[in-house]
């Protein structure tokens, strides 16, 4: 294994998750409940 001083480790890149990965995860995700739920449970619109 070898030891990498501090500028080495600044040039690292990868496994960061941006904000715009976790909006659109939870979009999505929201997105399929709302389905799931309008089939199972179907309310009239008022």
């Amino acid at each position: 294994m070898k030891n990498l001083n501090i500028s080495e480790m600044k040039k690292i890149k990868g496994g960061g998750v941006s904000i715009s990965a976790i909006l659109g995860i939870g979009s999505l995700i929201t997105f399929l409940a709302g389905i799931i739920d309008g089939f199972a449970r179907p309310l009239k619109c008022n």
